[in-house]
């Protein structure tokens, strides 16, 4: 939830933020995300395959959405990223319930 607040304040307050406000925001959950995905899809890991995948395959477009603002930056290409990492943030939330 934290890297999805810190997305959104930067969507909301967009004009206003500066390049390296943007930059700490994408990398803090491009850093959430490899250790993520590091984790979950690890030999170790009891998750099944397919919940592995699906998190790899969240990862690889977590990243590529970054790299693609970085390039381009849009305020609304944040949208999906903060819409994941909520999700996520809920279903692990719902599971540890």
């Amino acid at each position: 939830m934290k890297a999805a607040a810190r997305l959104q304040l930067i969507k909301d307050e967009w004009d206003e933020s500066s390049f390296a406000e943007r930059d700490e925001a994408l990398g803090y959950n491009r850093k959430l995300w490899t250790v993520l995905v590091t984790s979950a899809t690890s030999a170790e890991s009891a998750l099944p395959q397919d919940i592995k995948n699906n998190i790899a395959s969240l990862g690889v477009f977590t990243f590529k959405q970054t790299v693609s603002i970085m390039a381009d930056p849009e305020p609304n290409k944040l949208s999906v990223m903060i819409n994941i990492n909520r999700a996520i943030a809920e279903g692990l939330r719902a599971r540890a319930e």
